[in-house]
Parts: C-alpha cells; structure tokens; sequence
C-alpha cells in the first residue's frame, strides 16, 4: 500500500493520487499594460504552455518588458546592467558562439562562480541553440574532465585563477586531451595558450549578423534539450538529466508565482549558478518577473550582509546553515536588513528554530521550505505563503500543480518518494539503463530519497535510502534524528549516520558543532537525547567539530563523515570546501 497525492493536474487524471492543493494555483495572465503595479505576469495560453515557450524567447522578452529595469548588479556595484543591455549581451554572446562553429544542439559548458559573465555566457549559448551544461566549481579537472568527455562538450567558458585555483591547469593535468572540446574561452581579459580571452570571443561575432543570431534562436523548440544537470555522483559516477526548455520555463514561472518573487524584488543569488537552485530558481525565475539579480561568487556571511545593506536585498534563498550563520554572525545588528521580505530553503533539515528566528529577529514576512532533485528539473513540491512555521520547518510542502507525489508506505509511514509530472527529466544523457532505472514505464520517477505524507498532502524528507540504518531491527533515520538533536540550544549543526554495532548491528553516530562559550559534553548530548527521543534513535557516540561538510548546495557530505568514523575516534571529516562556489 502506498499514499499519494498531486497537485492539480489538467486533462485526466494521471495514476492514482489522493487529496489536493488546498492552495490552487491559478496561472497568471496578462493583463492591460501597468495594470500591476510590480509588471505583468509572464502568461500561460489555454494549453498550460508558457508563451515565451523557449528560454532566448524568455531573454528577449524580458529584455522588452523591463528594459529600464536594472537586470544585473555585481562587483561590488560598480557593475550595473539593465535589461535591455543584458538582452543585447545576451544577442551578442550568442553571435559569438554561432561565430566559434556552435550549431543547435551542441553541448556547451560553463565552468564558473557566480558572475555576469556566467549569465551571459550560459544565456548566450542557449539562445545560440546549444544545450547548457554546468559544471561544479568545486570539480577538480579529473571531475570536469569526466562531465566534458561524457556530453561531448564543443566549447568551454571558463573563469580565471578562482580562490588561488587555475581551473584550465587542473583540466589540463587530468586530461589533456579533449578531441571534442574546440574551444575554450576564459572569462576574463587574460588567457592561457590556444584559449581565447571573453573579450576576443565576444569581437569575433562581430561578423554574424543580429538577424542570424534572431533566426538561430527561433529554431528552438520548447521541447529541446535546455540544459544537461549532472548528478553528484555519491552512487557512482555523474549521470546527465536532460531538462527541455518547457520544462524549466514552465516550473520555475510556477516557483516565482508561490514564492511570490516581484519585479522590484532585488534577489541575492548566493546558491551557486551551476546548481538549480542558483540557476533556474534564480537567473530563470529573476528574468520571468524582472528582478534584479545580485550574484555573489563567494559565500562569505559578510559579504552577504554587506550585498543585503549595500543593495537593499529583499530575497534571499539559500540553505538552511546561510540563514543561520546570518542570524548568528556577531555584527548582524551593525547592518540595516530591514529590507528582507521572502527566503526560500531546503536542502536540509530545517529547525522550528530557524523560521521562528527569521520570522521574529528579522522580520522576514515570507519564509518557504521546498524539495526537488535534478531528475525533476530541481523542484517537486513547496510550502504554501500563509503556512504555519511548524509546516514550514517540518515539511517540504506539498506537490506543485501538475505533479504527482507517491510514497511507497502506509499513510503517515516513511516509504520511497516517487514523482510523476511535466518537469520529470526526458532521461539521462545516453544512458538508457540508468534512466529505465530511474523512470518506470509508468513515468514515476523512483527518487531514492524516503519520506512521509502527512493528511495535507505535505512531503516530509526523512532520508535518502543508503543513508538509513537499521537499529537492532529497527529503521532508523538520520534526518529525523538529526531534526531533534538538532533542538539542544548548545548545538549550531549536526549530522547523524549509522556505525557498526557488535550487539545492535547498527547505531548512530553524530557529528556535532557546538555554539561557541558552551562546555556541552557528549555525555550531556547522550543524556539529553534520552529525554527526547526513542531509544533506538538516539546516538550511541558523539564527536564535535568546528563544522560540517558540506556541499555548494549545502547538502552534508554524509561520505566524509563515513570516512571519518571508519578512519577510527580522533579522525575529523575532511573540512568543507572553500566557501567560494
């Protein structure tokens, strides 16, 4: 038996789904000009079809419906775009790219924080008709090497020396050799040997005509490949999900609209750009309502509280541990963040705590809690505005309108998340075992992540399924755990996994962060958990650490922590990463 639940779904119905959105959502249209006091609302035709129907479609019209609007901020403010200027940089990089030999369907990667040049680079390929293909600034060559040999990347945009790393001398040691790669083009006004400098690639489509640049971008379909997200690899190496352009276009003109993102919201991208929650839930989302875009290549807190005061930031997505580490940062109060409206998180457990302390420290009127995967284009279902903190903080929200939720599990049981609905990938790249695996001819997608429907149709999260463990025969999973632990008002952070018991066969373990001054013991933590929790749940040893690792997109890197624990007591995780992206 399992339980499920979709939000609306147009036609007839799709399999078999329980319950419904009790928040409709209802597609925006357009209406007379400045009718809206923040901009018209990109319109969806009777089909349910975005009438940009393709991303350079969106460019362009967002280039003619904000044009004075400013579209881009960044260094610091010194450097100032509009939308109407992005469009034409936009055209202009797209030229660029028809000028090296890009031809429609051709893979294009961008290996790169979050800058300008990244979202005209990617903007600009795209419109050239060529399918996007981030590539994880924390990738060392090896890994990039992999992703570029495995799409068949044609050409490569790709930053300078980043936080003390050449990302062109790391690819070049791990494999010098990348027949398909044509090109490679450094975005900054100095390159290496055989690439080209942004400056000279942007010259040389000079000589392609605006016209072939406009006549290239209207072969796209709405049904093409836009984008090719590959996975993290913690089951093996990366796989490739084929996202089109509908399916980006469709969901995150949804995300913006439950958000409530506005044309006069100024929108601090921290979350990384080759990640969908910096991509699509932010460059796509900013460009289908005309905010402006303020992104941040490195993570740093002072630095966002200084981007947030200095541009007057109104939205501000991001893992939970951002928002936290802001809340916590020892000169929050010497910055004025008064203009702080809307914040949009997940990745992680998020605490009652935290909403609580947005809510009422900083005064945030909207704060959402969201899940998705790469697999389903990076968003499946969202919290609702007007939900209570505890829905926030202890769900996901509930499946997004078109999209169907199953878990395999008696209601109100933790069982596999299965969705089914428009923004299901179309496969992974040249991989049709992995995608038979993931995807049943039914069109469910088996995602691998185990959680709860409650009666309201809201998902909870409680693992992924390698993450559980099994506790004297009982199932014990990490997050929920981690969600109480998490509790203690000595604890900043923690992480639980499952170590090899003689007598049990399993126990936890966590890794914990404590709030500085405090003299918290595990012993305490132990006792504590007692209190609080099933015996079988609660850890049987705890180790602190300065923090956790983590991913870009702030996900723990539960593999470290393995390692730590099998490495023996007195072992600390490798630390997480440069805070850059």
């Amino acid at each position: 038996m399992d339980t499920a639940v979709s939000g609306p779904v147009s036609g007839p119905a799709q399999g078999p789904a329980r319950g419904t959105d009790p928040a409709p959502y209802a597609p925006p249209r357009h209406g007379p000009a400045g009718a809206d006091p923040h901009g018209p609302a990109p319109a969806w035709d009777p089909r349910g079809d975005l009438v940009w129907g393709t991303i350079p479609r969106l460019v362009r019209h967002a280039a003619a419906e904000h044009a004075h609007r400013e579209a881009v901020v960044a260094d610091g403010g010194r450097t100032r775009v509009s939308y109407a200027e992005l469009g034409r940089q936009v055209e202009r990089a797209a030229a660029a790219c028809i000028a090296s030999g890009v031809r429609k369907g051709d893979r294009v990667a961008v290996w790169a924080p979050n800058t300008p040049e990244w979202i005209v680079s990617a903007l600009g390929a795209v419109t050239a008709g060529a399918v996007l293909v981030p590539l994880n600034t924390r990738f060392k060559g090896a890994e990039a090497a992999y992703v570029l040999r495995r799409c068949r990347a044609r050409l490569l945009f790709v930053t300078g020396t980043f936080l003390g790393t050449s990302y062109i001398a790391s690819l070049r040691r791990a494999d010098p050799e990348l027949p398909e790669l044509r090109q490679i083009v450094v975005l900054d006004d100095t390159a290496p040997e055989s690439c080209l400098t942004w400056r000279d690639f942007l010259a040389a489509g000079a000589a392609v005509h605006p016209d072939e640049v406009r006549a290239r971008a209207d072969t796209v379909e709405p049904g093409d490949p836009s984008d090719i997200i590959f996975t993290s690899g913690t089951t093996g190496r990366p796989k490739g999900a084929v996202i089109t352009h509908a399916q980006t276009l469709r969901a995150y003109d949804l995300w913006s609209e439950l958000a409530g993102l506005r044309a006069d919201d100024r929108y601090l991208v921290v979350n990384p750009f080759f990640h969908t929650f910096g991509y699509k839930a932010g460059i796509i989302a900013c460009l289908t309502r005309g905010a402006t875009m303020v992104p941040q290549p490195v993570s740093g807190t002072d630095t966002v509280l200084a981007n947030i005061a200095a541009e007057r930031i109104s939205v501000l997505p991001g893992p939970p541990t951002l928002h936290r580490t802001l809340l916590d940062h020892p000169s929050r109060d010497a910055h004025d963040l008064s203009t702080l409206r809307l914040v949009v998180t997940g990745a992680a457990v998020v605490p009652l705590q935290l909403v609580e302390r947005l809510r009422t420290e900083l005064n945030i009127g909207t704060v959402l809690t969201a899940y998705g995967l790469s697999e389903a284009g990076g968003f499946v279902t969202m919290c609702r505005r007007g939900d209570d903190p505890g829905t926030i903080a202890r769900t996901s929200g509930r499946a997004l309108p078109g999209t169907e939720v199953r878990v395999l599990a008696a209601p109100g049981e933790p069982g596999e998340v299965l969705v089914r609905g428009y923004h299901v990938m179309s496969g992974y790249f040249e991989d049709p075992e992995a995608t038979a695996a993931a995807v049943d001819p039914d069109g469910w997608l088996h995602t691998g992540d185990i959680g709860i429907l409650d009666a309201d149709g809201n998902l909870r999260i409680t693992d992924r399924i390698k993450d559980m463990f099994i506790v004297g025969g009982f199932n014990a999973y990490p997050a929920e755990i981690e969600q109480l632990i998490g509790a203690h008002p000595d604890l900043v952070d923690v992480a639980v996994i499952g170590v090899p018991d003689a007598r049990l066969g399993e126990v936890g373990k966590a890794y914990a962060v404590r709030r500085p001054g405090t003299g918290l013991t595990a012993d305490d933590l132990i006792a504590w958990a007692r209190r609080e929790m099933a015996n079988y749940k609660v850890p049987r040893q705890v180790e602190f650490v300065p923090e956790l690792p983590r991913n870009a997109s702030g996900k723990v890197l539960k593999g470290e922590l393995r390692r730590a624990a099998a490495a023996g007591p007195g072992s600390p995780p490798e630390p997480a990463p440069d805070s850059g992206h």
